[in-house]
């Protein structure tokens, strides 16, 4: 009999991802092998890793959860660490580290996810002997204007565009039948405070839950200045070069109930930061 031929999932820890996920296992299962791989940056919502870990154990993907291994000396390059739910890093641990070395991430320098996720998977691939494998990215029919740049570079493939047309209404109708989903709303997802959502949605977060803006302001605080702009200026999180204090005094003049209503606005829908940010983005 012929050995199957394997292909790695990138799994996001989002719903379309993890819909994705158990599609190609159900309906793909006899003609692939598939490796799940989920990149944690340590700042990850919660609920985003006991999803991850609930859909791990119901839909048996033998998840394998990694982390970035930054090395400090410049010109070493990004290694991985295999982790699991209880050992994964919740703290930021993996991005101070990319932080450190490479300064904040921002709209200029949009680093985090290649460092993050799609350094060390591919350093996993590497080791595990498969580079140049197909890779499953997780972005819907709808949404098919964020396929990567980087596709033919990675071999990636995108089954809910091009085996399927897969939209959000299917994703959405699917995790109403299950008995768990993602406890988290939209605007919620992805690291806590990732820098490619809207400022509405910003805004909101730095209203509602202040606290998750804790490690950013720590970051701001510790390297402004790690490889600063190239007029000297400090380098900052947020879109103008705006800080965290910048985007709280913001969101001190608004209310809840307004950004609540806009954020379902097509523009705002539009923003960097989707449902899940995947690991090839760029």
């Amino acid at each position: 009999m012929k050995n199957k031929e394997v292909i790695v999932v990138s799994f996001s820890g989002g719903k379309t991802s993890a819909y994705m996920s158990q599609w190609l296992i159900k309906d793909y299962g006899h003609l692939y092998n598939f490796v799940f791989i989920f990149a944690n940056t340590g700042q990850e919502c919660e609920e985003t890793l006991i999803f991850v870990d609930k859909c791990d154990k119901e839909f048996s993907f033998g998840v394998v959860w990694v982390e970035a291994v930054v090395n400090p000396i410049h010109g070493k390059g990004i290694t991985h660490k295999v982790v699991d739910f209880k050992s994964a890093a919740r703290n930021g641990e993996p991005f101070e580290a990319f932080i450190a070395k490479s300064g904040i991430p921002n709209a200029n320098k949009p680093q985090c996810s290649d460092r993050l996720k799609a350094l060390p998977i591919e350093h996993y691939k590497k080791v595990n002997g498969l580079k140049g494998v197909r890779h499953c990215i997780g972005i819907r029919k709808d949404e098919e204007r964020r396929k990567a740049k980087s596709a033919s570079k990675y071999n990636l493939i995108y089954p809910l565009c091009d085996w399927a047309e897969i939209d959000k209404q299917d994703i959405n109708t699917f995790w109403e039948d299950q008995i768990f989903t993602l406890e988290l709303e939209e605007h919620q997802g992805n690291c806590k405070t990732c820098w490619k959502k809207s400022d509405k949605k910003l805004w909101l977060i730095a209203l509602e839950e202040p606290e998750k803006f804790t490690f950013m302001l720590s970051m701001e605080g510790k390297y402004k200045y790690v490889k600063p702009n190239d007029n000297g200026q400090q380098r900052l999180f947020f879109r103008k070069n705006r800080s965290v204090d910048d985007l709280m005094a913001e969101a001190g003049k608004l209310d809840v109930q307004t950004l609540r209503k806009m954020i379902g606005y097509k523009d705002d829908q539009d923003s960097g930061c989707s449902e899940s940010c995947e690991a090839y983005n760029n």
